[in-house]
């Protein structure tokens, strides 16, 4: 039940990340446009916007690619064969991550309160709005993470690997 739910809201970020790739093109095009082009003027506030689309995108990238175990994740030893030893292999990742996810929710939230009493320069916008990403990320990082050492104790458990 709850992997369908977590499933589902990882579809919609995909959806959200699709969604601000797409509108990352119009502040980065106008800016190509004015720079090479000369038919419209420069606008200053297409690289603020292309940033904090930008930030956005890394951000929620980076819950997606924790969901599908594709981030953070570096192979340093050969892939195992055991039912204990691909636990290991997996939850020494998987609690790493947790441990990190939970340093960005929580010193995050401390981030994000410098950000809410700043506004950016060119479209005077509450930067509580770009910084929030931070502990946002981490929470979800907490969840997926959780999740998925769950999943693999249970594969373990199923395995045989807990009777071994």
């Amino acid at each position: 039940m709850i992997g369908r739910v977590l499933e589902t809201f990882c579809k919609g970020l995909r959806i959200v990340l699709g969604t601000l790739m797409a509108c990352l093109a119009i502040p980065v095009g106008m800016q190509v446009i004015s720079r090479y082009t000369g038919i419209i003027p420069t606008y200053l506030w297409t690289e603020e916007l292309a940033t904090f689309i930008f930030v956005w995108i890394v951000m929620i990238g980076s819950m997606v690619a924790v969901w599908e175990g594709t981030h953070f994740d570096v192979v340093i030893t050969p892939d195992a064969t055991r039912p204990l030893s691909i636990l290991l292999q997996k939850g020494v990742v998987l609690v790493a991550i947790a441990i990190f996810a939970l340093l960005f929710a929580w010193y995050g939230v401390e981030y994000a309160e410098v950000g809410f009493i700043q506004s950016s320069v060119m479209m005077r916008v509450n930067l509580l709005w770009i910084y929030i990403s931070v502990p946002i990320a981490g929470a979800v990082w907490v969840v997926f993470a959780s999740y998925r050492l769950a999943q693999a104790v249970s594969e373990y458990r199923t395995s045989g690997g807990a009777a071994s």
